[in-house]
């Protein structure tokens, strides 16, 4: 299933959400930013469908997602079972670390992001193609 581009409304929800990181994803930004892990690119606050993601990496179909305590509310928790879903229905992988393990021990989140990127293979090629070959 090919990759749906984000929802032209979020565009600038997207860009406000790129101003106002929280502590958490702009520790982890800095250490995804550039292809600083593993030589891959990552995006932030990325849209995908009707959701905003907090980094995606298009080369190994990852999203990584920083949760605070906020979705740890039963609500929330629905919210981001059915979010999980829609996205790895489209062949993504969603790997989530809690705001308080990146501000606390940001090594060990990029140890473990640096192992999972490294096992991942590489996504199903998608048949939805932008600009000319």
């Amino acid at each position: 299933m090919s990759i749906k581009r984000g929802v032209k409304n979020n565009l600038d929800l997207r860009r406000r959400f790129r101003k106002e990181m929280t502590p958490a994803e702009e520790q982890l930004w800095f250490k995804l930013n550039r292809k600083q892990l593993l030589g891959v690119k990552f995006r932030r606050q990325h849209g995908i469908g009707p959701y905003i993601v907090d980094f995606y990496c298009p080369e190994k179909a990852l999203i990584v997602e920083v949760d605070g305590d906020v979705h740890a509310f039963e609500n929330n928790l629905e919210k981001d079972k059915l979010r999980q879903n829609y996205l790895e229905n489209l062949g993504l992988r969603v790997v989530r670390y809690q705001n308080n393990d990146i501000l606390k021990s940001l090594e060990s989140v990029l140890e473990d992001l640096c192992q999972k990127v490294e096992n991942l293979p590489p996504p199903a090629p998608s048949l939805q193609r932008r600009g000319k070959i």
